[in-house]
C-alpha cells in the first residue's frame, strides 16, 4: 500500500502546485485561463466552455464555483 499512498500523495502535491501557481497568475488551473477546454484534448476538436470557471478563464470564478475561501 505504500506505492499507491506515495502515488496519491504525488499527484496531490503536483495538482496544489499548480493551482497554487494558476492563482499567482489569476488563471482557472482546468484550462489555464483560456476560458474552453477541448474534447480529448485533440487541437481538431470543438472548444467548450470551460465549466471551471464557466468559460471566464479567471481563477475568482473558478474559486467561486469550487467553493474555495481566498
Amino acid at each position: 500500500m505504500g506505492l499507491f499512498n506515495a502515488i496519491s500523495n504525488w499527484k496531490s502535491e503536483r495538482h496544489g502546485k499548480h493551482v497554487s501557481q494558476m492563482r499567482a497568475l489569476g488563471r482557472c488551473p482546468d484550462c489555464n485561463g483560456k476560458g474552453f477546454t477541448t474534447l480529448f484534448n485533440y487541437e481538431f476538436s470543438a472548444p467548450l466552455d470551460c465549466q471551471g470557471c464557466n468559460g471566464s478563464g479567471l481563477y475568482s470564478d473558478w474559486a467561486k464555483n469550487n467553493e474555495i475561501d481566498d
